[in-house]
């Protein structure tokens, strides 16, 4: 949710024959710009053009300076409430040990427990790259370990010489 800052407001607005509605909601029915603005100027509020491609452009009749500080909040709001989901990394080499495995698969338990997504890498070297099975391996071992906390979200590949699984955090 973007906040609309760049609003054209009273004097700003050119057109002709505008639609206007009041600070309530009340329709206002078709009439000049400057006749518009008058009755803004009576109220104490603003002109604020709000759909300028629309056949006549729609203006309201509001307190402009109430309507930016609304948005701000709302925005601030939308903020809190996001949920920021991180990817942490595991690598591995070709040549790990089981105990090693059992090691990096704790440490990504703990991830997977704080709801962030893992990204498994296995990395191969000269030419370990011909072992690929080796790779797939590992990762079906390093799987067995967190299945209880994860869910696949991308099934083992290899691209280039990394052979890289997503895990995700399991829905409770």
């Amino acid at each position: 949710m973007n906040i609309k800052k760049d609003c054209l407001i009273n004097e700003q607005i050119r057109e002709r024959e505008i639609r206007v509605m009041a600070d309530d909601g009340e329709q206002l029915g078709l009439m000049s710009s400057r006749d518009a603005l008058k009755i803004a100027e009576e109220k104490e509020l603003d002109l604020v053009l709000i759909s300028p491609t629309a056949k006549p452009p729609v203006c309201r009749i509001m307190d402009y300076g109430k309507f930016l500080y609304e948005q701000t909040k709302k925005v601030k709001e939308a903020k809190k409430k996001q949920k920021v989901i991180n990817v942490k990394e595991t690598r591995m080499s070709a040549t790990i040990e089981e105990h090693d495995i059992e090691i990096k698969a704790n440490r990504t338990r703990k991830f997977l427990l704080a709801e962030n997504k893992v990204k498994v890498t296995v990395r191969f070297r000269g030419r370990e790259a011909d072992y690929s099975y080796k790779g797939k391996q590992i990762l079906k071992t390093f799987l067995s370990k967190v299945e209880d906390v994860c869910v696949v979200e991308k099934q083992p590949k290899l691209e280039g010489r990394n052979m890289t699984m997503i895990l995700g955090p399991k829905k409770a």
